[in-house]
């Protein structure tokens, strides 16, 4: 089994045992045991969810601090394009990238700017592939979730690098020519909406090694900023993206971006979900490309930022209509450093045994057991459904006790049995 890199840790003195967390994660990878939850690591796609329902804040997101600035000669800021839409009084882009330079990066490239060099090179990717609809690579709890539950769909996802991904490395070449450093003493830092991109730097999906450096959380840069936004001092001019690519911040923004209106735009785990058990099902043939945010409004929904995404949303359609007809410059841009260089492959976290004849004799076992459970679901065992819990059974991870029902019974057996007893 591969070794495991998680943004998403568990801070056991918070948890309360209760079961919110298991019965909304998407992956089955939590349960509760001894009072504690547990997060199954390899199940787990960083996704967040659990950060943003747990009651008690014992889930959190390891970031890395500001303080990383340190560790380079020249640092580059790659600001996610939701970061626009968390301040109010927000008039110019220039602002608030001005105000990432006062606050210790040495320059500032527009994550915004490389969506729209991916929205180029999808327009040419969605012609040319044979499995329809082509899906997103842009979300990467979304290309963790498929590799685990729906791996007959990885041929569908389109083999573009994030604009995370692509910004760095175009960054830093720029930064290379501008500064004559070796890329090693050159610093990419992206302002991260989400836990899943930091896991994306750490395990990258798509490519051997990201060219990304750190991630700091749109949470804690956002005080450091406020006071610039508040008071801008002069600005210089350093955006270049247009209104296409500050637009993928939000749902629909990338796929809007692609002026095709064969497309369907989901966002929210649980939507992602159905949309991708639509699509191995058959039943989505009408479009040719979807795109899927696991976080609810698309990346201004994620749970690093300090926004209502609503409003979030609202802010970037503002900014994005002031840039309304410009694109960012192209020329120049490295190219082949658009795609992948390495294949997503099959995680197969979910399949119970190599051995098929083993595996079906365990899904035997786990339909008896689950047959003879209430059914309710109710998450009083630390799993999240009864089949969950008839799997744990069956894997050596849990016991029919655990079920409250069965206990239940059993004590009931044992009070009539005591009372024929006594008679």
């Amino acid at each position: 089994m591969s070794e495991y890199f998680h943004s998403v840790t568990l801070d056991k003195d918070l948890c309360k045992g209760c079961t919110n967390c298991v019965k909304r994660c998407p992956t089955e990878a939590i349960r509760v045991r001894d009072g504690k939850a547990v997060i199954i690591k390899e199940r787990c796609i960083d996704c967040g969810e659990c950060i943003r329902i747990c009651p008690h804040h014992a889930k959190q997101a390891v970031v890395d601090p500001l303080s990383i600035l340190d560790n380079f000669k020249y640092t580059i800021a790659l600001p996610a394009p939701s970061l626009y839409g968390q301040f109010a009084g927000l008039e110019d882009v220039d602002q608030l990238l001005g105000a990432l330079k006062r606050i210790g990066f040495d320059d500032v490239f527009e994550v915004a700017a490389a969506a729209e060099a991916i929205t180029k090179a999808t327009r040419k990717k969605i012609m040319q592939t044979h499995s329809k609809p082509a899906i997103s690579s842009a979300c990467p709890a979304v290309l963790r979730i498929v590799r685990v539950r729906f791996p007959s769909l990885i041929p569908n996802i389109i083999d573009l690098r994030s604009p995370m991904e692509f910004a760095a490395r175009w960054a830093k070449k720029l930064a290379v020519q501008k500064t004559g450093l070796p890329p090693e003493s050159i610093g990419a830092i992206f302002i991260s909406p989400c836990p899943a991109k930091v896991t994306a730097i750490k395990m990258p999906l798509g490519t051997v090694r990201s060219n990304v450096d750190g991630a700091v959380s749109i949470r804690d840069v956002y005080p450091k900023l406020l006071p610039f936004i508040k008071e801008p001092l002069d600005m210089e001019e350093i955006s270049i993206a247009g209104s296409m690519g500050i637009g993928w911040g939000t749902s629909g923004g990338e796929a809007d971006a692609l002026k095709n209106d064969r497309y369907l735009a989901a966002d929210g785990i649980e939507n992602v979900i159905k949309v991708l058990e639509e699509i191995e099902d058959g039943r989505i043939t009408d479009v040719d490309f979807v795109e899927l945010n696991a976080c609810t409004g698309g990346c201004v929904g994620g749970v690093l930022q300090v926004e209502s995404p609503y409003i979030a949303r609202t802010r970037m359609r503002r900014i994005a209509a002031s840039r309304k007809g410009r694109c960012a410059p192209l020329d120049g841009m490295p190219e082949e450093d658009l795609y992948w260089d390495s294949a997503l492959q099959y995680e197969p976290v979910m399949r119970l045994d190599s051995n098929i004849s083993v595996a079906m004799g365990m899904m035997g076992e786990i339909k008896k057991i689950e047959s003879e459970l209430n059914g309710m679901d109710c998450g009083s065992c630390g799993a999240p459904s009864c089949r969950a819990l008839a799997e744990d059974i069956v894997r050596g991870f849990a016991s029919e006790d655990l079920c409250i029902y069965k206990m239940r019974e059993k004590l009931q057996a044992l009070l009539d049995k005591t009372k024929e007893e006594s008679h």
